[in-house]
């Protein structure tokens, strides 16, 4: 099987267009097993954020592959395959496992080096762990790329000042509406997204802080972690007739803020982090509203810092990109040595069968030690070709030298593939 990450983020589709694609939480163990039941494909996981949807796979041909994942993609979009085609990015094999590791080290993201992608990567893993899509291959994937991710904060200050999508929208919030410090605060949301946009806010000075939410047990429970306000969402619109600024992540399928009741609230700067979107479209251009939303951080430079340690960070995804690529090759290799030994050992086997047949006489014993001999003899004259084969493999190139093997001792491999019989390779997340 060969590595495939096929997707869309804010750096190839609008947001319109994100939105389509976005799977919602509950819609994604179905989809899950749509991926799997495909013909090419044999293992799946699904990464689905504000700003970007993934779909990562074990297949057994690269175009086979990619055609399943689109179609599943386009299907579950509602976008017709050849739209579709024009938004998503694809990576096979090394290129997958580098685009894996720079996702999860926050190279990748809107604001570079932001940590919540980890998070949001792990719990991709773990749904397609509890609907078992992820088989040996993509689990070394995952863990890998949550260790590196690990390594990359652990181990460099790519994200020292604390960036995500939220402080990159309020700086550009502050941008209209000056200091936020003392400014009144509205979040809408409770989930993830909600909780670091409090936990942002509180840090940030801004306040008071007030939490709405569909659910009031969440808000409630927020709120008292923080020392906000919780507001009953029936109260909603006074609460944004009082706000100045409002942060708005719901998992809401329709716009939670029409353009009727932004209208009747009044001036207000809105950071729209909901991927559908929470805004209205038609709520565009209504005085004293401001909207910022994932496509108006793409485009601003201050959701791109130039983090110093950024450089740190590739050299930490190069090595770990080479150390995955060496546990494929290695993993390529195993089967073939493993038919090998087995062909040694059948060939052992049927000669003594030949030598027992004609030499009657034998004790037990006598065969015993015959047959062990044998067998240490054969065992000795693999062990160090195998054991520097594998080392041969594990290099760049090394795929050639399972091909190699083959072709010589006339090895019939068919499914062979990159995660039978090799150790894991460590440092589980």
């Amino acid at each position: 099987m060969n590595l495939l990450s096929v997707g869309a983020s804010y750096r190839t589709a609008d947001v319109s267009t994100l939105e389509r694609l976005t799977i919602a939480e509950e819609a994604v163990p179905a989809l899950l097993q749509k991926l799997v039941s495909q013909p090419y494909i044999g293992e799946a996981v699904v990464l689905s954020t504000c700003n970007r949807v993934e779909i990562y796979a074990a297949v057994s041909g690269f175009h086979g592959g990619l055609g399943d994942v689109c179609n599943v993609l386009a299907e579950a979009s509602g976008i017709p395959a050849a739209e579709l085609a024009g938004h998503l990015y694809v990576h096979y094999d090394e290129a997958a496992v580098l685009h894996s590791f720079q996702v999860s080290s926050g190279l990748d993201s809107m604001v570079v080096g932001e940590a919540q992608i980890l998070g949001q990567l792990r719990d991709a893993y773990h749904a397609a762990s509890e609907a078992d899509t992820a088989g040996r291959l993509l689990h070394e994937l995952m863990q890998q790329a949550l260790r590196v991710g690990k390594r990359a904060h652990a181990e460099t200050g790519i994200d020292k000042a604390g960036q995500s999508v939220v402080t990159a929208a309020l700086e550009v919030a502050a941008g209209h509406l000056g200091e936020l410090e003392g400014r009144t605060a509205l979040v809408i949301g409770a989930g993830a997204m909600g909780a670091l946009s409090v936990a942002t806010l509180t840090r940030a000075g801004v306040g008071p802080v007030r939490i709405s939410n569909r659910s009031a047990g969440r808000a409630d429970r927020l709120a008292e972690a923080y020392g906000a306000v919780a507001v009953p969402y029936a109260e909603l619109d006074a609460a944004l007739r009082e706000a100045d600024l409002v942060i708005t992540a719901t998992a809401a399928t329709e716009p939670v803020l029409t353009r009727a009741r932004l209208a009747a609230a009044g001036p207000l700067v809105v950071l729209d982090l909901a991927v559908p979107r929470d805004v209205a479209p038609d709520a565009a251009g209504l005085p004293g509203l401001t909207v910022i939303d994932i496509d108006s951080l793409a485009t601003s430079r201050r959701a791109l810092p130039a983090a110093a340690e950024t450089a740190a960070v590739e050299q930490i995804v190069a090595s770990e990109v080479e150390h995955f690529l060496g546990w494929l090759r290695g993993a390529d290799i195993a089967p073939t040595v493993a038919a090998l030994r087995t062909r040694a050992e059948d060939v052992v086997t049927a000669e003594l069968r030949k030598l027992y047949g004609k030499r009657s006489e034998f004790t037990d014993e006598q065969r015993a030690d015959v047959s062990r001999t044998l067998h240490r003899v054969v065992q000795q004259l693999l062990h160090s070709p195998t054991v520097r084969v594998r080392q041969l493999a594990a290099e760049p190139g090394g795929d050639q030298y399972a091909a190699l093997l083959r072709e010589l001792f006339d090895l019939d491999i068919p499914h062979a593939t990159q995660a039978d019989a090799v150790p894991e390779i460590g440092g589980k997340a």
